[in-house]
């Protein structure tokens, strides 16, 4: 028997179960949108952005306030004496650019390399069966469940040993390792969803292997590349863990992450200048969304395979 909302509800179901169905309904798309499920839904959306949205500009307070002032009676988001005095001094008495021009180079590096080896290594999972295929892809997954802290003492010998401690390479090197297993599961899932109609098609026209790869799999798979690289940009960006035990003792090359816990001693705080660096950090991050959002949205290979 078949429910729908515009039939009356069956009496011989249970009272549980009944409520289910009435949910179900409420929320199924053949309904149609009431003015109180809009309202509802239009409630809980504003909810979730208030939180979402508040702490970021309570920290925006704290970077406008003279001083290090972090608790206030007042509610006001700009204060009555703002002022840009906080990120004045980040920006000229401290190596702030310095920090960011590091961490630029190092995820945007990291993010790069990242999206190539995932990319290739993830090709070949999708299309060839070879023996430990299997075991591979489970053994990649299987690294993500190990906790990072735990991967600190083996990553720390493999920099020394390789003379990497001190220097970007050794932080990108850390990064890469943490960051490309679940990048090659995440395009190798895509790469499944793509015909292989298409790079056959191509391969009879005469395109090698490797241009049907670059031709072909890789405009298709713009998304899942977008995804790969700004998971890899992200975490690289928001590191702190690993750059503390890497590049500690190479202040030159400190990320922001390391600079901006130098404005934290045993006794004071510069709250106004960390939140000023806080927000300023965000920007970066920011952009790089808003500009890749155009390229997350799937279903590119919609009609690529006529049936």
């Amino acid at each position: 028997m078949t429910i729908t909302a515009d039939k009356a509800m069956p009496q011989s179901l249970p009272g549980r179960a009944r409520k289910t169905i009435s949910l179900a309904g409420f929320f199924r798309a053949s309904r149609g949108d009431s003015p109180f499920k809009r309202l509802i839904i239009h409630s809980i959306l504003i909810a979730c952005c208030v939180a979402a949205i508040y702490p970021v500009l309570r920290v925006i307070s704290v970077s406008l306030r003279p001083g290090d002032r972090l608790l206030s009676t007042s509610l006001a988001i700009i204060p009555a004496d703002a002022s840009l005095e906080n990120y004045r001094v980040l920006l000229s008495d401290t190596d702030f650019l310095l920090w960011l021009w590091n961490s630029t180079v190092i995820t945007a590096s990291t993010a790069v390399i990242g999206v190539i080896l995932a990319a290739s290594a993830a090709y070949a999972f999708s299309r060839w069966k070879f023996p430990g295929r299997n075991p591979a892809m489970v053994f990649l997954l299987a690294t993500q469940m190990i906790p990072a802290a735990m991967l600190m003492v083996p990553l720390y010998i493999l920099a020394v040993r390789t003379g990497m401690i001190g220097t970007y390479r050794g932080l990108v090197l850390v990064y890469c390792v943490t960051a490309i297993p679940f990048s090659i599961w995440i395009l190798k899932g895509y790469y499944d969803t793509i015909p292989r109609d298409l790079e056959e098609a191509a391969l009879i026209d005469g395109a090698s292997r490797l241009g049907t790869f670059w031709r072909i799999i890789l405009p298709l798979s713009t998304p899942s590349l977008a995804i790969v690289f700004l998971f890899n940009f992200t975490q690289a960006w928001n590191d702190y863990l690993f750059a503390r035990v890497i590049i500690a003792n190479a202040d030159e090359i400190w990320t922001w992450a390391l600079g901006l816990r130098t404005l934290q001693d045993q006794f004071r705080t510069q709250w106004g200048q960390f939140s000023a660096g806080s927000i300023l950090v965000t920007i970066p991050v920011v952009i790089l969304f808003l500009y890749s959002s155009k390229y997350l949205i799937s279903g590119l290979t919609l009609g690529s395979v006529k049936g």
